[in-house]
């Protein structure tokens, strides 16, 4: 087992510990939610979705398509693409429990011919072939790939010419010095926390073009309150499910996690494209 594969195996099982919780917690999203301001009284299940959404509508989804869900949790956001557009989906995760979890709500769903969800690594993705996917989404995945420069080059190559990746993430905020990123990403276990300019001069040396990028952060990040008031909220069925222990430890975790504050992490959603070679005809993706 090499050290990249034994990386994402530990990474695996530590999801398998946390998305069950999450899984009842965000209704199947492992992912953050997007309101407009502090009196925005979206429930948190539904501001995630809304935040799934903009990432489909900035890819350009369309039935006739087929759209990766690298790092999909346990679902949610792959179950609403397929519901919401008609595309067919594929959601990879390392997560045992993610995957079995994806596969039963598309069961119940009767979505199992148009959505299917694989235990592997969405960096080792051999089995796909060359261009395989009109779309890739990224949510907050990206940010624990154990090897992210060899992550972006396994995504390159199964999106096919012309293409589009969106990729949401945690992201230092502007202004905040250098020597405390350190600091910040071991402190939120964040481990590829930096500026949206490294993430996209990553991707660029990845071989994409970037399209477009938004910063966020105080409608996702910064609005810590209103997860700590969704745990409240979900204290029966959390409890029910785990025990009550398990919504005390849940609003504990969360208040310290969203602590920093949206002036230290922003989150930004980036898009970017795959460029055509010389040559080669258009796909069927929107351009």
């Amino acid at each position: 087992m090499s050290t990249t594969t034994a990386e994402a195996t530990r990474e695996g099982e530590r999801w398998d510990r946390s998305s069950p919780v999450s899984d009842v917690f965000n209704e199947g999203q492992a992912h953050l939610g997007y309101w407009y301001g502090p009196d925005d009284g979206t429930p948190m299940a539904e501001a995630s979705r809304r935040l799934t959404r903009k990432v489909v509508d900035v890819l350009g989804v369309r039935a006739d398509q087929h759209v990766l869900d690298a790092g999909c949790g346990p679902g949610g956001p792959a179950l609403l693409v397929a519901e919401e557009t008609g595309a067919r989906v594929t959601g990879v995760t390392v997560s045992r429990f993610e995957a079995e979890a994806g596969a039963g709500k598309a069961a119940a769903r009767g979505l199992s011919d148009r959505v299917r969800f694989e235990h592997g690594d969405y960096a080792r993705l051999g089995h796909h072939a060359d261009g395989s996917f009109d779309a890739v989404m990224a949510m907050e995945s990206l940010q624990y790939a154990p090897d992210l420069p060899g992550a972006l080059a396994e995504l390159f190559r199964v999106l096919r010419p012309g293409g589009a990746l969106t990729m949401t993430d945690y992201t230092l905020a502007p202004g905040v010095p250098p020597r405390e990123r350190d600091a910040l990403a071991e402190q939120l276990a964040l481990p590829h926390l930096q500026p949206v300019e490294a993430w996209l001069d990553a991707l660029r040396e990845t071989g994409f073009a970037v399209e477009e990028y938004t910063q966020c952060g105080p409608r996702v990040f910064g609005m810590g309150p209103k997860y700590v008031e969704a745990a409240e909220h979900g204290r029966d069925r959390i409890g029910a499910a785990f025990g009550p222990e398990a919504v005390s430890g849940l609003k504990e975790a969360m208040g310290r996690f969203f602590a920093t504050g949206g002036e230290r992490i922003a989150y930004s959603v980036v898009t970017v494209r795959r460029p055509r070679a010389a040559g080669e005809g258009p796909g069927t993706g929107r351009e």
